[in-house]
């Protein structure tokens, strides 16, 4: 790997000196992180509210959803790049802003075409804030306080996933579905004044020339990948739509590859991948985000087709996974014990727990909510055990001046492994629920359209017996998934804990 540059003079003189409003900082930060991920969670539960009150088409909804994610997933290392150039701060305000305007738009829309493209904007607002909000986090804290600012950040994350439900569920028992949008504007503009007055700037004290091509290349990549992996479900793996849209995504990812081998300022420094701890953490990040983005599809689906839960039901009973990592995070278990048993055992055991916690999900939460509830509270220990410390991991592998690509690599390999969580995962779920529902509905692409097509009640209760089983197996798939990512993570930490 090429030796990091030099800090910068400004890095060097806070960080032994330890920016006294650091923590306000962080409170900040945070703030601007709680306004992207109330919006994911909150559209969640208003999917049932847009089809009825804006006769939203299958397709449509599923648009409103994937816009904000190929735009968001498209742009995270080339919005990481930019920050690192122009400023960190400039480009979190830019993002709240965005996000601000992109949430205004959604809400005002008359057309589902409307509402797909203020998603889309929100995207772009996403991706400068999912950057910039850790960059900011490794600029601002020293090495010794960086996995304790990271858990608070990881922590908020999870309070906005347990948070967005519970909003939206009861936001749409009160109000129309535009509200939903309008909770943000607040949030935003809170956190954009913020932001103004307390957040310090930053950026690559190197100065580096603008990479276009890499950032057009990896735009474009990330796109066309994202995108097959969103439509695959819907439209069939061997569909021409997927498999153009995967080709084209895999060969331009590897021209940016080979670009920024060669690019004499290249956006993302490949010499990152021939670092064991580097490689190591990023397989972990992947899996984990694989095994949480699918469980939670089908948590969602389960809960709320198969028990009967109303979305803000829904919500309550999803908030214990998130207050447990909330809770751990805020009193910093996770950051004590990250010096004492070493980042491949806390990856390793986090994740043993996370795969834990979905197989007994599947075991013992199939029909009733019990041992759903045991599952979860698993499933909250081993996130928070082990996502800091891959996040930490990640970033300490690479300079503070690239903290910005670090962000967005981090970013875009969590989007994917949720992607590739609700396709795989979702695929597992159709093929065995195909193969179980009974005759009467064969040939139903769904639970709903196959509950629509018993005559009896026993029929109904097959149906849903069959879908149960279908959860059953994905999510013991995904157990074993996030298992066999923790002991290769923690692997490749050891092996480079030991070379060093």
């Amino acid at each position: 790997m090429t030796a990091p540059a030099k800090e910068s003079p400004t890095t060097a003189g806070e960080q032994p000196q330890r920016n006294p409003t650091r923590w306000l900082v962080l409170g900040v930060i945070c703030l601007a992180q709680l306004t992207v991920l109330l919006d994911n969670t909150v559209l969640t539960v208003a999917i049932p509210s847009l089809t009825e009150e804006m006769g939203a088409a299958t397709s449509d909804v599923q648009w409103m959803i994937n816009a904000y994610s190929l735009v968001q997933a498209g742009l995270l290392l080339t919005a990481g790049s930019a920050a690192d150039r122009y400023g960190r701060k400039k480009l979190l305000a830019l993002g709240l802003a965005l996000f601000g305007t992109g949430s205004l738009g959604g809400a005002l829309s008359e057309t589902t075409g409307q509402l797909i493209a203020a998603r889309a904007g929100m995207g772009v607002g996403g991706a400068l804030l999912m950057t910039t909000t850790l960059a900011v986090i490794v600029q601002v804290f020293d090495a010794d306080e960086r996995t304790k600012a990271i858990g608070l950040w990881g922590a908020v994350s999870s309070l906005g996933f347990a948070a967005g439900p519970l909003i939206g569920g009861a936001l749409l028992n009160h109000f129309w579905w535009g509200s939903i949008f309008l909770i943000n504007l607040p949030v935003a503009l809170l956190g954009l004044l913020a932001v103004l007055k307390w957040v310090p700037e930053s950026k690559n004290p190197a100065g580096d020339r603008p990479d276009l091509p890499g950032a057009v290349l990896s735009t474009i990549g990330m796109t066309g990948v994202t995108f097959a992996i969103i439509s695959g479900p819907g439209y069939g793996w061997s569909s021409a739509r997927v498999l153009l849209s995967a080709g084209v995504g895999v060969v331009v990812l590897a021209a940016f590859a080979v670009w920024e081998r060669r690019a004499p300022y290249p956006m993302l420094d490949m010499a990152f991948f021939r670092n064991r701890r580097f490689v190591g953490a990023v397989s972990g990040s992947v899996l984990v985000a694989f095994g949480m983005g699918g469980s939670f599809f089908l948590l969602t689906q389960h809960l709320q087709l198969v028990l009967g839960y109303d979305p803000l039901q829904t919500g309550l009973r999803m908030s214990p996974l998130a207050l447990v990592i909330v809770v751990l995070n805020l009193t910093g278990v996770g950051a004590r014990l990250l010096p004492k048993i070493g980042t491949p055992v806390a990856i390793a055991g986090g994740m043993a727990l996370l795969a834990a916690g979905l197989a007994a999900i599947a075991v013992l939460g199939a029909h009733g909510y019990g041992g759903m509830l045991f599952g979860l509270l698993l499933m909250g220990v081993g996130i928070a055990l082990s996502m800091p410390a891959m996040a930490t991991a990640i970033m300490s592998a690479i300079p503070p001046e690239k903290a910005g690509v670090g962000a967005g690599l981090n970013g875009t390999l969590q989007e994917c492994g949720n992607g590739l969580g609700v396709a795989v995962l979702g695929a597992v779920l159709n093929s065995r629920f195909a193969a179980l529902v009974p005759a009467v509905a064969a040939g139903a692409g769904s639970l709903p359209a196959a509950l629509a097509d018993a005559r009896t009640d026993a029929q109904r209760a097959a149906i849903a017996d069959a879908f149960a089983t279908g959860v059953h197996t994905s999510q013991l798939v995904g157990a074993a998934a996030v298992l066999a990512g923790g002991l290769t993570a923690a692997l490749l930490l050891r092996r480079a804990e030991r070379a060093q």
